[in-house]
């Protein structure tokens, strides 16, 4: 008997040819497919618009992963399209610099608190090596100290030479510090976020060493009161530089972003993701006294000021303005909180909701810890047969819909039914797919 086709067949045989043409497979590790619910998941999408993707096999599915949060307004937004076609016509790239680099700078030193001078990247593990090359250089010292994920050039995967203080194993679990050069261990230090014991300690141990603190501010909760103004506090009195990433954080909490919403202003910050829409793009920002003797030091690349990623930008920061976006997003967040919290309830099964707004998360009680990613995966293999393309957390665009949010709560209650059964003892049975395996773990929740 010949076996059933499957849903995604077209996205499984891309990517068995994939395996022979690309090392890893996937150009961005967290668009792996052991990431989700293979082989259920699909793994290539044909087009997208709007709140929703369709995949190479014609399925369409409500999207609420979003490029890994890089599309902020929606799929293939008119408005940044059209400025970006527009741009086009007019050229790329110059031989000559472009006054858009002007425009989206004084536009970024309007709106991000931190910001008083501007450097552009393409992405945002570039920006991060650009943050800490301009840092290093401003202070005259080497050492970073860390807590978050900051991207996979040499200068971050060198604390891989190291071990993470909590844990014991590499920082970066499941990644080896494979073609980074062994010299730099000890440049890049990981600290225990909201530990300011470990902190002073680490200061102490490197006393007068230190260049910056290179931090994700905060991502799904709320860091304690007080927290990041220690560590600003700290880091000053140690002739530090700190570095708020915020490639992850920046611009749905506030349109000043995580800085301004937690009220916490660093000497840098990093940006991309979000900040063009879908668009190749990123920047560093900060204090004049921190930026400027970047002047002298060499950061230079071609496309950095390519017209493209500065139309989408300038262009996707003024539409989040005017759609009022700070506003829409708690009102959006707060939505799919109460319709999974519904969808919970009406299913009966042992469940809450956690996080912001900007990512509320799903935490289904399972009766031991070996069983979280099983049903988590389940519950991301569940959804995805129903047209729903979600892990356990949802991060919304501008574009998603009330027609969106129900949607998704009814597959959510029609999920959760199959978990109630997995944890009741059917969950072998049950479980088509493999454990998802995340590419990494964070430091910061």
């Amino acid at each position: 008997m010949t076996a059933a086709k499957s849903r995604v067949q077209n996205s499984l045989d891309l990517y068995e040819k994939a395996e022979q043409l690309i090392p890893g497979k996937t150009q961005l590790i967290s668009r792996r497919a052991s990431s989700f619910a293979h082989p259920i998941s699909p793994i290539y999408a044909d087009h997208a618009k709007g709140s929703r993707f369709v995949d190479v096999d014609g399925n369409e599915y409500i999207d609420w992963v979003n490029a890994v949060t890089a599309i902020i307004l929606g799929h293939a937004d008119d408005v940044v399209d059209n400025a970006v076609k527009e741009q086009i016509g007019k050229g790329s790239l110059y031989t000559l610099n472009s006054p858009l680099e002007i425009e989206l700078a004084e536009l970024l030193i309007d709106t991000i608190p931190s910001a008083e001078m501007v450097r552009y990247t393409k992405g945002g593990g570039e920006s991060c090596s650009v943050a800490v090359r301009i840092a290093r250089g401003t202070t005259g010292k080497d050492k970073i100290l860390f807590s978050g994920y900051h991207g996979w050039h040499d200068w971050y995967q060198s604390a891989n030479y190291l071990a993470d203080p909590v844990t014991g194993e590499f920082p970066f679990a499941g990644i080896e510090p494979i073609g980074v050069p062994s010299a730099l261990a000890g440049t890049a230090i990981p600290f225990i976020f909201e530990d300011l014991d470990n902190l002073k300690k680490l200061f102490e141990e490197n006393k007068g060493e230190v260049a910056a603190i290179m931090m994700e501010p905060m991502r799904s909760e709320r860091p304690k009161e007080g927290y990041l103004e220690a560590v600003k506090e700290l880091c000053h009195a140690n002739g530090a530089l700190l570095i708020f990433d915020e490639v992850s954080s920046g611009w749905r909490i506030s349109l000043g972003s995580a800085q301004e919403w937690l009220g916490v202003t660093p000497d840098m910050s990093v940006f991309a993701k979000a900040m063009s829409n879908g668009y190749p793009m990123g920047c560093v920002v900060g204090s004049r006294e921190a930026m400027e003797p970047a002047d002298r030091m060499f950061i230079s690349s071609s496309y950095w000021s390519d017209n493209i990623g500065l139309a989408a930008s300038v262009t996707t920061i003024n539409e989040l303005k005017r759609r009022n976006s700070t506003e829409r997003f708690k009102e959006i967040g707060e939505k799919v909180r109460v319709a999974l919290e519904d969808a919970i309830d009406s299913v009966g099964i042992s469940a809450k909701v956690t996080g912001l707004h900007t990512m509320p998360t799903l935490v289904f009680d399972v009766p031991e810890p070996s069983m979280q990613k099983p049903i988590d995966t389940l519950f991301m293999q569940e959804m995805a047969k129903r047209g729903i393309f979600a892990p356990t957390s949802f991060k919304a665009t501008l574009s998603h819909t009330d027609e969106d949010i129900a949607i998704t709560a009814d597959a959510a209650a029609e999920s959760m039914k199959v978990l109630m059964r997995a944890l009741e003892g059917e969950l072998d049975t049950l479980l088509e797919a493999e454990t998802a395996r995340p590419p990494f773990r964070r430091l910061v929740n």
